[in-house]
C-alpha cells in the first residue's frame, strides 16, 4: 500500500486536507466519465502545481508515428494515442485582482474532495487565504450526464469571508492542449473556428491525420445568493481559446456562483458541418432543465445501474469501497450504448498504453458486462472484433501468414495493430485465444448461439488458421511446437513453447472444428455461405486437427507440473518471499535483462489457463500448479491478483483469496504499484468483480447449469450480488452457514449449489 489518504466510506471516495503531492493521484481516482467522454479530476480554477490535465472523447484518437531506433519488417507504423481533448471545465477565478491558485495561497483549510459513486458526481470545498489577505470559501460540484452524454455540468460557489471583494469568473474553452506522451511533439489538433453567441461559446477543431471533427462548447450563467444576474461580460478570444469574464463586487458573506455547462459534439455522431448547431441544441436543452434537474436525472440513472450491478459486502468497509470503486469506473468507461467503442485499459483517466482495446476486454470485461447488463452489450463487444476481422487478416499478412489467417491486434483503435513494443506486438499472440474464448464464454453463459453462425465462426476460422500456420513440427520432439512467443507473463520474452499459448492454440483449433461441425449440422445455409467465403476445405481441416492432436506441452515429471515454457527450471528458483522489499516492484528497480533471467512472473500465466479451462483439470492439479507458481508471482500486473483470488477461493485458501481480493479491489485506491497518477487500471476492475462472483460466490456454468459454491472470508459477515443469466435476474445473498437465492423472471430455474440441484422460482426466496 502506497496511498493511505483516501477515507474509508461505503459509497464515496473522499480526500480530506490539501496535500500537493496527492493532487495527480486524486485526479486519477476521482475521474469522471459517461461512456462518451471523460475527464480527470482536475481543478476548475488555475493550478500552478504539478497536475496532469486530461479530457477525452470516446473514439477520437491520433496515429502517432512509431519512434524506434531501427526499423523491423512488419513493425506497426503508429501508436494510437488516446487524445487529450480541448478543455471545457476551466474557470479562472480572481479575487481583488489576485488569481485563486491553491499552489500559491497563504493557507488552505477544510479542504475536502468527494467522488460520490452512488449518484455520479464530484465535489470539492475549501477555505483559502490569498496573499491579499482575502479569505474565501469555495464549493464546487460537477458531473458528466449519463442521460445527455454530450454534456457535463459544473456549479462553482465563492463566498468572501472576512471582507467585501471583487470576484471575477473567467470560464473558458482551451484547444491549446497537448498529450504528455507524444512521440514527435506533433500538433494533434487543428482549430477551425472560435466563436460565441450570447452566453455560449464554441471551438470547432479537427484531429490531424484522422480528421475527427469536434466542437467543444460551453454555456455560462452567474448568480448571487441564488438570483441570476443579467450582466455584461468581457470576451477574450484567441486562435485556440475563448473566455468570458464576469466581474462582480460581492459583499462579505454573500455567495457568487458560476454555473457552467459544456462538452463535446463530434462527427462520429453528427454531420461535421452541423456541430455548432447540434451543440447549441444540447446546451439549450440542459440550460432549460437547469443544474439541479440534470443532477436529479443523474442520480436516477446511477440508481438504475446500481440496482443491477451493485455488490454489497457486510462488515468490511475497505472491501465494500473497493468493489464499488471498480464497478463505478467500469460503468463510467463503457455502457454498451455505442457498438463502435470498446474498453480501453485506462478508460477516461489517462493516456498510457493508448488504443481502445486489449485482450483484457475478452478475458476479463465480457463476463462483467454479460452478467450486469443486457446480453446484447456483451454481443456488441464480440461484434467489435468481427468488424475488425479483415484488419486482423491484414495484420497477419504483414507477418507472412496466408490463406485468411487472422492475428487480432494487441492494441487497436480501428482493427489495425498499433502497439509498438516488439516483444508484445509480435510475440504476445495468445490474445487470439482470448478472443475465441470470449465467443465460447458468451454462448456458455447466455445460451445464445446465434452470433456464432452469423459472425463468430468466421472469426474462429481466421484464428484457427493462424495457429495452424504459427505452429511448426519439431523432428526432435515429433510434435508441434510454437516458438518465439511472450505469454501472459510479460517478464518472459521470446520463449519457446509457452504452455498457456500452446494450450489455448490447441483449444482454439479444437473449438473451431467442433463449431464447424455444429454449424454444418444445424445451420446449413450459414455453413454454405461461410465455407464459400472462407474457401475452407476438408483437407485444410485435417491439417488443423493434426496440429491440435499433436501439440507439445512442456512438463516436469519430478514435480508433476506443466512448465511455463521450455527452460523454466534452468532459472535460479528464488521465491518472491526471499526478495528484499527494497527491490520491489522489480519493474521499477531492476534492469529488463535481469527481469528476463529471473523466475518472477508478472501475472497468472499457466494459472491463467487453469482459470479459463478449470473443468479440464482436477482440483488436485490446480493446487499443485498454484503451489508451484504463485510463490514466484510478483503480481505487478493489474490482471494478476483477481485470477489468483478466484483460484485461492476454489482451493479453500480463504486468507489468500481475501488478501488477493483486497489487492485487486484497492489496487488503485491504495496505489500498490506506485503509478496511479498515470491513470486507473480499468479493465482489471472487471477482474475484481469476478473475484467476488466467481471466487467467493463460486459461480460457474456446469453442464449448461448455473452453479454456485459460496464461501465467505472471515473478515465479512456476508455479501450479495445480482447476475442476469439468460434474461432472468438472480440475486445471491450469502451469509455464513446459508445462502439466499431470489429470481426475478418468468420461469423456474434449476441451479446447482455446492453440487446439489436447487429449484428457484420467480419472486420466491430460497435458502440453502
Amino acid at each position: 500500500m502506497n496511498n493511505n489518504y483516501i477515507q474509508p466510506d461505503s459509497w464515496s471516495i473522499i480526500e480530506e486536507g490539501f496535500d500537493a503531492k496527492h493532487v495527480k493521484s486524486t485526479e486519477s481516482l476521482m475521474s469522471l466519465g459517461n461512456g462518451a467522454m471523460g475527464q480527470r479530476a482536475n481543478f476548475e480554477e488555475h493550478y500552478s502545481g504539478e497536475t496532469f490535465q486530461g479530457s477525452y472523447v470516446a473514439g477520437v484518437y491520433y496515429p502517432d508515428k512509431t519512434r524506434v531506433g531501427w526499423w523491423k519488417n512488419g513493425y506497426p507504423e503508429y501508436f494510437a494515442k488516446v487524445l487529450n481533448a480541448p478543455n471545457w471545465i476551466g474557470i479562472n477565478v480572481t479575487i481583488n485582482g489576485e488569481a485563486l491558485d491553491l499552489a500559491k495561497c497563504i493557507k488552505v483549510e477544510n479542504f475536502r474532495r468527494e467522488l460520490n459513486m452512488k449518484e455520479g458526481w464530484l465535489s470539492r470545498s475549501f477555505m483559502a487565504t490569498l496573499h491579499n489577505f482575502i479569505e474565501v470559501k469555495v464549493e464546487t460540484k460537477r458531473f458528466l450526464s449519463l442521460d445527455i452524454d454530450e454534456v457535463g455540468a459544473i456549479v462553482y460557489h465563492v463566498t468572501p469571508l472576512n471582507n467585501d471583494a471583487q470576484i471575477d469568473f473567467s470560464p473558458y474553452l482551451d484547444n491549446g492542449i497537448t498529450n504528455e506522451d507524444s512521440n514527435w511533439d506533433d500538433k494533434f489538433w487543428d482549430v477551425l473556428s472560435v466563436n460565441h453567441e450570447d452566453e455560449q461559446a464554441f471551438i470547432v477543431s479537427k484531429t490531424m491525420k484522422t480528421h475527427f471533427y469536434v466542437c467543444t462548447s460551453m454555456q455560462t450563467q452567474v448568480s448571487l445568493n441564488g438570483t441570476i444576474l443579467k450582466q455584461d461580460k468581457i470576451v477574450n478570444d484567441a486562435i485556440d481559446k475563448i473566455a468570458f469574464t464576469y466581474q462582480n463586487q460581492v459583499s462579505k458573506g454573500d455567495t457568487i456562483t458560476l454555473t457552467k455547462f459544456g462538452g463535446y459534439t463530434s462527427d462520429r455522431n453528427h454531420d461535421k458541418n452541423a456541430l455548432v448547431s447540434e451543440a447549441k441544441k444540447t446546451l439549450n436543452q440542459v440550460s432549460e432543465l437547469g443544474f439541479d434537474t440534470l443532477l436529479e436525472k443523474q442520480r436516477q440513472a446511477w440508481a438504475k445501474i446500481w440496482d443491477m450491478a451493485d455488490i454489497t459486502i457486510e462488515g468490511d468497509v475497505a472491501a465494500q469501497q473497493g468493489i464499488r470503486f471498480n464497478i463505478f469506473h467500469l460503468n463510467q468507461t463503457y455502457l454498451g450504448k455505442d457498438a463502435r467503442l470498446n474498453i480501453g485499459p485506462k478508460g477516461f483517466t489517462g493516456e498510457k498504453y493508448g488504443g481502445s482495446t486489449y485482450w483484457d476486454t475478452e478475458a476479463y470485461c465480457i463476463p462483467f458486462y454479460m452478467a450486469t447488463k443486457d446480453q446484447n452489450v456483451a454481443k456488441s463487444l464480440l461484434e467489435y472484433r468481427y468488424h475488425h476481422l479483415e484488419k486482423a487478416i491484414e495484420n497477419a499478412e504483414k507477418l507472412g501468414f496466408t490463406n485468411g489467417a487472422a492475428l487480432f491486434p494487441m492494441v487497436t483503435m480501428n482493427g489495425e495493430e498499433c502497439h509498438n513494443e516488439w516483444e508484445i506486438t509480435f510475440e504476445e499472440i495468445h490474445r487470439n485465444g482470448a478472443i475465441a474464448f470470449a465467443i465460447f464464454n458468451y454462448h456458455r453463459f447466455t445460451g445464445d448461439y446465434s452470433y456464432i453462425p452469423q459472425k463468430g465462426l468466421e472469426v474462429l476460422i481466421g484464428i484457427a488458421r493462424f495457429w495452424q500456420q504459427r505452429a511448426n513440427f519439431s523432428e526432435a520432439k515429433q510434435q508441434y511446437v510454437i516458438l518465439g512467443v511472450t505469454g501472459p507473463n510479460e517478464y518472459e520474452n521470446n520463449v519457446n513453447n509457452n504452455w498457456y499459448t500452446n494450450y489455448i492454440a490447441k483449444w482454439c483449433i479444437d473449438y473451431a472444428l467442433e463449431t464447424i461441425e455444429r454449424v454444418e449440422r444445424e445451420y446449413s445455409s450459414d455453413f454454405t455461405r461461410i465455407m464459400h467465403k472462407a474457401k475452407l476445405s476438408k483437407s485444410e481441416l485435417s491439417e488443423w486437427k493434426a496440429v491440435a492432436d499433436n501439440m507439445y506441452f512442456p512438463f516436469d515429471e519430478e514435480r508433476n507440473v506443466y512448465l511455463q515454457q521450455d527452460g523454466f527450471l534452468d532459472k535460479e528458483l528464488i521465491t518472491v518471499s526471499d526478495l528484499p522489499k527494497r527491490e520491489r516492484p522489480i519493474n521499477q528497480k531492476w534492469s529488463w535483462d535481469r527481469i528476463l533471467r529471473s523466475p518472477y512472473i508478472k501475472q497468472a500465466d499457466i494459472l491463467q489457463g487453469f482459470y479459463f479451462f478449470e473443468d479440464h483439470f482436477s482440483t488436485e492439479e490446480l493446487e499443485r500448479h498454484f503451489n508451484f507458481y504463485e510463490p514466484f508471482t510478483v503480481h505487478e500486473s493489474s490482471l494478476s491478483p483477481c485470477v489468483h483470488s478466484i483460484q485461492a477461493a476454489k482451493l479453500n485458501r480463504m486468507d489468500q483469496a481475501y488478501a488477493f481480493y483486497l489487492r485487486t479491489s484497492r489496487l488503485d485506491l491504495d496505489d500498490y504499484n506506485h503509478e496511479v497518477e498515470e491513470g486507473l487500471h480499468i479493465t482489471s476492475m472487471a477482474g475484481t468483480w469476478m473475484s467476488i462472483v466467481e471466487g467467493f460466490g463460486g459461480m460457474r456454468i456446469v453442464n449448461d447449469t448455473l452453479s454456485f459454491e459460496p464461501k465467505i472470508p472471515e473478515q465479512w459477515e456476508g455479501f450479495s450480488f445480482k447476475i442476469n443469466f439468460r434474461n432472468q435476474i438472480i440475486k445471491v445473498k450469502a451469509h455464513k452457514g446459508q445462502t439466499h437465492f431470489e429470481l426475478e423472471g418468468n420461469q423456474d430455474l434449476e441451479i446447482l449449489v455446492h453440487g446439489n440441484k436447487v429449484m428457484i422460482s420467480p419472486n420466491n426466496l430460497v435458502t440453502v
